[in-house]
């Protein structure tokens, strides 16, 4: 991995649960204060709503409904590291499940 010193990684957390979220950042960011790398963040992105329309009986009462919906909250974390032992030691970050990261 060449990486120059202007250069930053992006981290893109996504996840279900905002809280686990919130407390996966707080572990990212503290992992990364330990390696004395510059740390931005974290940006909360808008919360992207998914509503499902299921009908209650298959055959008869179309008019009953119900309505289930998923929320996927996410988060930007953008990373400078001094050297690239700072970067490997951030890839090599263990988060928790249902926690879905994406480096840039």
């Amino acid at each position: 991995m060449n990486l120059a010193l202007n250069e930053k990684i992006r981290l893109k957390l996504e996840s279900f649960d905002h809280k686990l979220l919130d407390l996966s950042c707080k572990q990212i960011i503290e992992s990364i204060n330990a390696t004395q790398a510059k740390v931005v963040g974290p940006i909360p992105l808008p919360t992207k709503q998914r509503i499902y329309c299921v009908l209650r009986s298959p055959h008869v009462n179309k008019d009953s409904r119900e309505h289930f919906e998923i929320r996927i909250h996410k988060r930007i974390l953008d990373i400078y590291p001094q050297n690239i032992n700072q970067a490997q030691s951030i890839i090599n970050i263990n988060l928790p499940s249902g926690v879905s990261t994406e480096i840039k």
